[in-house]
């Protein structure tokens, strides 16, 4: 006879916590990408060599695998990211002193942020009210994430620059998806831990917006 009521109850239980989690996600994410921003524009000042960076993504990439997974439960999970996050943003200094330098350059990373911030509020906001899910495009993102990975260091030797616009148009759809899916995923529950959630949307933005930015200087450097 309490099962209707006991159903409910579950089912509003349900709710709060997805909407702690949702909540907790992106007020930590928002907080990791002033840190990126600030940890970039310190490099882009310093005026650290590529090599640097390079350093600063493998010791940020060594993070993600081998300390996140055992810290994400705890309390160190915070500070990890935050180290994390830093490290990757600290890593762009070199890129977009590049693209700083380049005529209109200024203009064409605040349209890269603009049109990031975009996409990644509208489709997150299509996601939560719609709370569509987007399960299906797991197997094709991996297997285009995969593709991009490989093209890219194929192009690494052939420097082609029709191949770089195609890679990462290719890349600005599959992260855009990966916000789809990772929306969904927190939505509807599938991931409760807004640690692990934040940092999975922290690197399909940032890929989302080193491959915008690349479109867009390809577009700048043809006019």
């Amino acid at each position: 006879m309490n099962t209707p009521m006991f159903t409910r109850t579950s089912s509003l239980e349900r709710t709060l916590e997805t909407n702690k989690v949702l909540k907790n996600t992106y007020f930590l994410l928002s907080m990791t990408l002033v840190t990126s921003a600030i940890a970039a524009m310190a490099t882009m000042a310093i005026g650290i060599s590529p090599i640097v960076a390079l350093v600063m993504q493998l010791t940020a990439i060594g993070i993600l695998f081998f300390v996140m997974p055992k810290a994400i439960n705890s309390s160190s999970g915070l500070v990890w990211t935050f180290v994390f996050t830093g490290l990757m943003g600290g890593a762009l200094g070199p890129m977009l002193n590049f693209y700083a330098a380049m005529p209109n350059g200024p203009i064409v990373i605040a349209q890269a942020l603009g049109l990031t911030g975009m996409v990644f509020l509208g489709l997150s906001a299509y996601t939560i009210t719609s709370k569509k899910d987007f399960s299906f495009m797991r197997n094709f993102l991996f297997a285009g994430l995969i593709i991009v990975i490989v093209a890219a260091l194929i192009n690494i030797f052939v420097g082609s620059t029709v191949a770089h616009l195609a890679i990462s148009s290719v890349s600005a759809l599959v992260f855009s998806g990966f916000i789809l899916f990772d929306t969904s995923r927190i939505v509807r529950g599938e991931e409760t831990n807004y640690i692990s959630a934040t940092i999975s949307m922290y690197l399909n933005i940032l890929n989302l917006f080193t491959s915008l930015l690349s479109i867009l200087g390809i577009m700048n450097n043809n006019d």
